[in-house]
């Protein structure tokens, strides 16, 4: 394999709530269906906050499944890709036999499949195994930094997909974190001028802004209608909650107009109270969004090589090394920083 006479690999090991270790592990050996990637970024998403700073991980895990990287050995029936290759790995991307995947939409396969990239094997390491039908290649002239943002890319345009939302239609996002700001962001590609956004947070209230938010909003500041078949003076036709929040799908629903679509993407523990009348009423469509669309990876890449998405806005302005992950997992939950934090596994940790 082309890791020179490299046996051995760093990896950011989970212990337990707030507690990881970089350790020493072997480089894995790719199956005969696998590729071995030297990862170049990894992602920091809400899940890997949930499993680290929240204590849901597993003891001894590595995590991160937001990752590109470079292909430094293939296996024996590997023909497809090459050393040298820049790719992005995806999860599972279903069984192909059943009704759903029939139907193109894999993110609800029955058939078990998992759609995790992380657990035991996660990317949050200097080397990681993929299976050859995981990996998908970057487009030329996109960069890998730039790459790794595909996965969450990729959840934000199923969101709209399953919105179908038009040119010129209003949209709210509330909750400008990584998939809030992409889905601010694709809508500015896709024709929407007005966007609001409510977000508690002013580092990420200005970030909204700058992606081109067209209102800013605190959430205590947006008013529901009181009555179900009152509808709010500034309704939109979409609305995007992405924080998770149960307060936030409430609100979401009260600011739509009739016949207006809510599309849940964010995840939480939470139970949100929803207004039977209100739906009834105005005839109102809710709709959960679960992971990708079929070509969601890549639609992410071929938008993110076209140059019209402000990746540098996105994206943290500098790279993590495994040493700093932790610290970078507390700023991103203290809200001291509001882009997409990159971990670059190889990178030597800046002092101080």
């Amino acid at each position: 394999m082309s890791v020179g006479t490299q046996s051995e690999m760093r990896a950011a090991i989970y212990h337990s709530k707030r507690q990881l270790t970089v350790e020493t592990r072997d480089i894995p050996a790719p199956a005969a269906d696998e590729v071995l990637l030297r990862i170049s970024h990894c992602g920091v998403c809400g899940t890997d906050l949930h499993l680290v700073m929240d204590g849901w991980g597993s003891p001894g895990s590595i995590e991160g499944h937001e990752y590109s990287g470079v292909v430094v050995a293939v296996g024996a029936d590997v023909t497809e890709f090459a050393i040298d290759d820049h790719v992005v790995g995806t999860p599972e991307h279903g069984c192909g036999e059943c009704e759903y995947c029939v139907a193109h939409r894999p993110s609800l396969c029955t058939a078990g499949a998992e759609f995790s990239m992380g657990g035991s094997d996660g990317a949050f390491a200097e080397f990681k195994c993929v299976p050859r039908h995981r990996v998908v290649r970057i487009p030329e002239g996109l960069s890998l930094r730039d790459a790794a943002l595909a996965e969450p890319l990729a959840v934000a345009l199923h969101g709209i997909t399953r919105s179908q939302i038009q040119p010129g239609e209003r949209a709210l996002v509330l909750g400008a974190g990584p998939i809030g700001a992409l889905t601010i962001a694709v809508l500015r590609t896709r024709g929407i001028d007005e966007i609001i956004v409510s977000e508690p947070g002013e580092t990420r209230q200005a970030l909204a802004r700058r992606l081109g938010a067209s209102h800013v909003v605190a959430p205590d500041a947006i008013e529901s209608p009181p009555m179900p078949f009152t509808i709010a003076a500034d309704a939109v036709d979409c609305a995007y909650e992405c924080s998770g929040k149960a307060s936030a799908v409430e609100t979401a629903l009260a600011q739509l107009r009739k016949g207006g679509r809510l599309v849940l993407l964010g995840t939480g523990m939470e139970r949100a109270a929803l207004d039977g009348n209100r739906i009834i009423l105005n005839e109102l469509e809710i709709t959960g969004a679960y992971n990708y669309d079929e070509a969601g990876f890549v639609a992410a890449l071929d938008l993110l090589a076209s140059g019209l998405l402000q990746t540098s806005e996105l994206l943290e302005s500098r790279d993590y090394g495994l040493d700093e992950m932790l610290p970078a997992m507390e700023a991103l939950v203290s809200g001291e920083l509001a882009g997409k934090v990159l971990i670059a596994p190889g990178k030597v940790s800046e002092p101080g």
